[in-house]
């Protein structure tokens, strides 16, 4: 794109690297003909950008991830490609390839993080596996949604491609990323039966609701598509009852490992303690296995006020961060922004949250759509 051209973009979409909560999230290509009704391109004022377009060279983009100040070497998650096109696209892929390669040369061994519902096929795992020192995992998103309104690429496709990254996995880790799960639309029984059959062509699962949030309620209605539901919200929405329903389809072992949380997958599937510190968020980890459960046991670490502070002065223009208290479960501060929450969270391995946004019991990170109005806080949570 002219500079021109980039310079008409919105804000947001000009920022080529976020912070988003599983990790440093690099887009310098936006634009994806796939056109899924929920993409999150909505938010970002690009849903009109079908076509991939690149805003810097590769290298540039390179140089800009590795100098970002929230940047820790061997220590910060990245996502390449999850906010504006798919990394696997025919004029995407060659751009996700060269980044790769360049943050391994490097000798970088960040987790990164590649989400993707499109074609992968032996060659790509080929090339996937002659990565040395990166930890990569492929998440291949997974719905089951037949309505072509909502989702035109037919869920065939990532079926496929899970199994070919499965089977052909070395170096990397693949995740069956089972999203967006919406009660009435994919969550029939033999929906839930398929994505237990699909889990056993994976590392771990890890399942997640839609964002509805208010862009993308708008599409909805102008475009006549039937509304999932009658509010929107802040935070991704998996009523109760469906969270019972997935749980109970895959008890008893009757499918793979399966977690709530993206970065509890992926650290399983390295074998590694989440890097998100959710082992403080007790009620999380009640599916999680005896093995990884130890593993983010022993590594568990309460910070103390000072840990919080010294870190912060890697903040720009917010070292002054304000504590409001600090439990076993989390830091809760005010006055932050989500993206040096997330540079806090994955220096310290622990759960920092917004005062303003409270984490509630059994609800965390999600909104509170169909779940029990009276269920209590993170701060009144008697455990």
């Amino acid at each position: 794109m002219s500079r021109e051209q980039i310079a008409r973009l919105p804000e947001r979409a000009r920022e080529v690297v976020e912070y988003r909560k599983s990790g440093l999230s690099l887009n310098h290509i936006q634009g994806c003909p796939l056109d899924c009704a929920y993409c999150i391109r909505h938010t970002y004022g690009v849903w009109d950008m079908t076509q991939p377009r690149a805003l810097m060279s590769d290298d540039d983009a390179v140089r800009e991830l590795i100098s970002h100040p929230y940047f820790q070497p061997h220590k910060t998650p990245i996502q390449i490609f999850n906010r504006a096109t798919d990394p696997f696209l025919p004029r995407v892929k060659e751009h996700l390839f060269t980044v790769l390669e360049a943050l391994d040369t490097l000798g970088l061994t960040n987790h990164v993080l590649v989400i993707t519902r499109y074609r992968i096929d032996a060659e790509d795992c080929a090339r996937l596996n002659r990565l040395r020192h990166i930890r990569l995992t492929l998440l291949i998103t997974y719905s089951g949604i037949a309505d072509e309104r909502i989702e035109p690429v037919k869920s065939s496709i990532a079926e496929a491609s899970l199994k070919t990254a499965f089977e052909h996995a070395d170096r990397y880790r693949v995740i069956l990323y089972w999203r967006p799960l919406v009660p009435g639309v994919n969550d029939t029984p033999e929906h839930l039966g398929k994505a237990v059959e699909l889990s056993r062509h994976a590392h771990a699962t890890v399942f997640t609701g839609l964002f509805y949030r208010g862009e993308i309620a708008d599409y909805y209605k102008a475009n006549d598509l039937p509304e999932p539901y009658s509010d929107t919200a802040r935070r991704k929405i998996v009523p109760e009852t469906l969270e019972r329903r997935i749980l109970d389809a895959f008890a008893d072992g009757a499918g793979g490992p399966l977690f709530r949380k993206t970065s509890c997958s992926v650290s399983f599937a390295h074998q590694e303690a989440d890097y998100n510190g959710h082992y403080g968020i007790r009620e999380l980890c009640d599916i999680c296995p005896a093995k990884q459960l130890k593993i983010c046991a022993d590594a568990h670490h309460v910070p103390a006020s000072d840990d919080i502070h010294d870190l912060a002065q890697r903040l720009p223009g917010r070292e002054d961060v304000e504590i409001v208290e600090i439990t076993e479960r989390a830091a809760v501060v005010a006055g932050l922004d989500e993206q040096p929450r997330y540079f806090l969270q994955h220096g310290l391995g622990f759960q920092i949250h917004d005062q303003r946004h409270p984490h509630k019991h059994r609800l965390h990170g999600r909104a509170d759509l169909g779940w029990d109005s009276t269920t209590p806080s993170d701060q009144e949570d008697p455990s």
